[in-house]
């Protein structure tokens, strides 16, 4: 999500289950402020503030400059934020202290920039503008880059696609990909959107209201609980929204959000050396993904080669200053990757012809949880050995952790489950409003008997490394029109303890195409793919089990489905129907779950 950075204690990460989500909405921001800045000789950097750069339609941006105290001219770097310029000071003394001037820029309509921010949209021509202004500077060398994530990760992808000649590379991390992350993701809405559109609402900062956890984290239960329509949450939380009221208007891809990201056409048209950034536990891992996807299915063989992925074990801000703790879990020393320094070296490679970065033996470098390590692989699809399936079975319920269904290696003969959804039943409110360690709370899971479906495949033998994305093909039937879903896998250790490993959610309506909704007719089983869960490596430790949950979206931070048909933004609790979901496992209907096995360690 296009986050800056939060004080929030709410810990959430993911969608398939709501504990998951807030770490990922609301905890997470930049990584670059303030505690673990990167070091940097204030001797070595001159500061300049106030500069002002044109756009083409007059409008000038507000930008600080930080440059080499000595030295010739050199290829610059700079970041373009709605967050407040000054928030990246340390970037800007830090790269400028190596070698680099670095500009950090306001936002149209944000900090001291002039002209009125609309989110995402002025980003790709005033970027384009940005980078032909700086290669003009004195302290230039006529090649400009850019450095960001989140945000700034999506603005590096705008300003490519306008082809600024100047641009010599990019390094988009964590990178949204508009209405597949944020603000919706799989046309499912979240709360936090108006959380963010306060904190980048007006001129001036509002990282502190934007940081009060508990303040937001309380609205979102009141209005959960309210039962109102999603569109009225702006008024609801006190801001008022134009740009809020025009996002739920286009509630799935269409040609208006098209016009936020780049085209087929444009992604390979791009003639540049790219380093995309992101992480298993990243928020808008999504967005990062769909980009480097769409890049390397339309460029020329040629530049597909020189765009370079790198997938930590990280969450959002971790992207940015990777932490060896967060979230329940404690990764290992080599997690620690100095990233600033491997855009330093990034930089020396593709636009001074220094060596190519040490850290980047291939082309995808991941790191798998677990055994603690980083792998390489040549491409995304050579992380994954084999993609196994494990078909769904019972004994008639798998509603409980405690007495569910299985994930076997062969087939099931026959029968179904079922699980109840009322969108009356406020009960799991009060389990989201609780701060957890998010990748290992279980007590969403614990408290869903007869309104989840839970599968376990039998303990692993010897440990056993799972990297890729799973795939989940599931026979379900429902009784109303429409249904969220979420699906989220975990190892569940021999001690009975829990690690999130990877989600995806989807709404009913939305099964075929997410362009084009087409309601259910009847309860008849359908065939529902799951194919958007994120990108998970993971070694599992002996004796673990993957389990498997199909629940409802349904959590003080998500969008409500009221299970209708109508029009989801607009529609409040006195419409709410309850859904009985079915989902079949017989020999006409197989359901499984793919599971994405590693290379072998000594490949």
């Amino acid at each position: 999500m296009p986050h800056a950075y939060t004080t929030a204690p709410i810990r959430l990460r993911g969608w398939g289950c709501p504990a998951l989500l807030a770490a990922g909405l609301l905890a997470l921001a930049t990584s670059a402020i303030a505690a673990d800045a990167p070091t940097a000789d204030p001797a070595k950097v001159d500061f300049k503030w106030g500069v002002q750069i044109p756009m083409r339609d007059g409008v000038n941006l507000n930008a600080t400059v930080y440059t080499p105290r000595r030295g010739a001219p050199a290829p610059c770097i700079f970041t373009m934020t709605p967050y407040i310029s000054q928030s990246y000071h340390d970037r800007g003394m830090y790269f400028a202290s190596n070698g680099y001037p670095f500009l950090t820029v306001d936002v149209r309509g944000r900090g001291n920039s002039g002209g009125e921010f609309k989110p995402f949209w002025h980003d790709a021509q005033d970027g384009h503008d940005v980078v032909e202004w700086l290669a003009k500077q004195p302290y230039c060398n006529g090649k400009v880059t850019m450095w960001g994530g989140s945000y700034a990760g999506y603005n590096q992808w705008v300003t490519a696609k306008e082809f600024p000649p100047s641009l010599a590379t990019i390094v988009p991390v964590a990178s949204p990909f508009a209405a597949v992350d944020f603000p919706t993701r799989n046309n499912v809405g979240y709360p936090y959107v108006m959380q963010w559109l306060t904190f980048t609402s007006g001129k001036a900062g509002q990282d502190a209201i934007f940081g009060d956890g508990a303040l937001w984290r309380s609205r979102y239960r009141e209005f959960y609980e309210s039962g109102r329509p999603f569109d009225t949450l702006d008024a609801f939380v006190g801001n008022p929204s134009k740009v809020f009221q025009e996002w739920i208007a286009h509630p799935h891809l269409d040609a208006y959000w098209d016009a936020y990201n780049p085209t087929a056409q444009e992604y390979a048209r791009l003639r540049l050396p790219i380093l995309t950034i992101t992480g298993s536990h990243d928020a808008d891992q999504p967005g990062a993904m769909r980009h480097y996807r769409e890049h390397m299915k339309h460029a020329p063989r040629a530049e597909r080669a020189r765009h370079l992925l790198v997938i930590g074990p990280w969450d959002h801000a971790g992207t940015r200053t990777p932490k060896a703790e967060f979230d329940g879990l404690t990764f290992g020393a080599a997690s620690l990757v100095d990233l600033p320094k491997l855009h330093l070296d990034w930089f020396r490679w593709t636009m001074q012809g220094g060596p190519r970065p040490a850290f980047l033996k291939k082309n995808v470098a991941y790191y798998v949880m677990g055994a603690e390590q980083w792998r390489y692989a040549d491409t995304l699809e050579g992380v994954t050995a084999e993609s196994r399936p494990y078909y769904l079975d019972s004994d008639g319920d798998a509603s409980d952790v405690f007495a569910s269904g299985r994930l076997a290696t062969t087939r099931a003969d026959g029968g179904s489950d079922r699980y109840r959804y009322d969108p009356n039943d406020l009960s799991m409110a009060a389990i989201d409003d609780a701060e957890v360690p998010a990748l290992t709370d279980q007590r969403r899971i614990l408290a869903g008997k007869g309104r989840q479906l839970v599968y376990h495949t039998a303990p692993f033998a010897q440990a056993t490394e799972v990297s890729g994305f799973f795939k989940l093909s599931a026979w379900i039937g429902i009784d109303q029109p429409d249904t969220d879903f979420s699906a989220s896998v975990y190892e569940i250790r021999a001690d009975g303890s829990s690690i999130f490993l990877s989600d995806t959610v989807m709404r009913a309506r939305y099964r075929q195409d997410p362009r084009t909704p087409e309601l259910v007719k009847n309860a008849e089983p359908l065939q529902y793919d799951f194919e958007d869960f994120m990108f998970v490596s993971r070694q599992l430790a002996p004796g673990s089990r993957l389990r498997l949950v199909l629940a409802p979206v349904d959590s003080i931070f998500s969008q409500r489905n009221y299970n209708t048909g109508g029009e989801v933004a607009r529609e409040s609790r006195e419409q709410a129907r309850p859904v009985t979901v079915t989902l079949y496992h017989d020999a006409a209907r197989p359901s499984a779950l793919y599971v994405p096995l590693g290379q072998p360690a000594d490949r």
